[in-house]
């Protein structure tokens, strides 16, 4: 549990060092870098459940913007098994379509999952087991996101993780201009 704080911790360190030191809009050739944060729902294949994220984006150039993100799944229990699992995502979006109402990007980055099982002996065995594990992994896919007259962006991603098992997640949520 140590070594799984620690690597939170220094993952949390290095997203907040991505942070550019203004979170006001910059501007670049014409083209406003903006900071956003937002929230998502998304759903994972290899939990088959429906997770709550939060995340940020921040413009670094006219193309280019980190995204950090945090998923936390729904947890799952099938009879006297119980699985949590959460994600931290540390993602580049490159855009590859910027229009005035819709942009299109494709993403890729660093992952890191944690999954924790439980088992409740009081139904069989009388004795209750419990492990998790955490891996570090890659991220690939791409997203879109629709630009409305507002400080409101919906958008939705679909990545791949590449990672024991693999993990195909789909997110749809909004962001917010700062």
């Amino acid at each position: 549990m140590k070594k799984q704080n620690l690597i939170i911790a220094s993952l949390s360190l290095f997203l907040i060092g991505l942070i550019p030191s203004t979170t006001n809009a910059q501007e670049t050739n014409g083209q406003e870098i903006e900071t956003n944060i937002g929230g998502m729902l998304a759903y994972g294949t290899e939990i088959e459940n429906i997770g709550i994220g939060a995340n940020a984006e921040f413009g670094i150039m006219k193309k280019l913007s980190i995204s950090p993100s945090f998923i936390f799944y729904l947890p799952k229990e099938t009879g006297p098994v119980k699985v949590n699992w959460f994600e931290v995502n540390a993602n580049a979006n490159y855009y590859f379509i910027q229009d005035e109402k819709f942009d299109v990007y494709g993403l890729g980055g660093l992952n890191y999952s944690s999954v924790k099982v439980k088992y409740d002996g009081s139904t069989l065995f009388g004795n209750d087991y419990s492990s998790s594990d955490g891996r570090f992994g890659l991220n690939l896919g791409g997203g879109a996101k629709l630009n409305l007259d507002s400080k409101i962006t919906p958008f939705a991603e679909l990545k791949y993780v590449i990672i024991d098992g693999g993990q195909l997640v789909l997110a749809a949520g909004v962001k917010f201009k700062i």
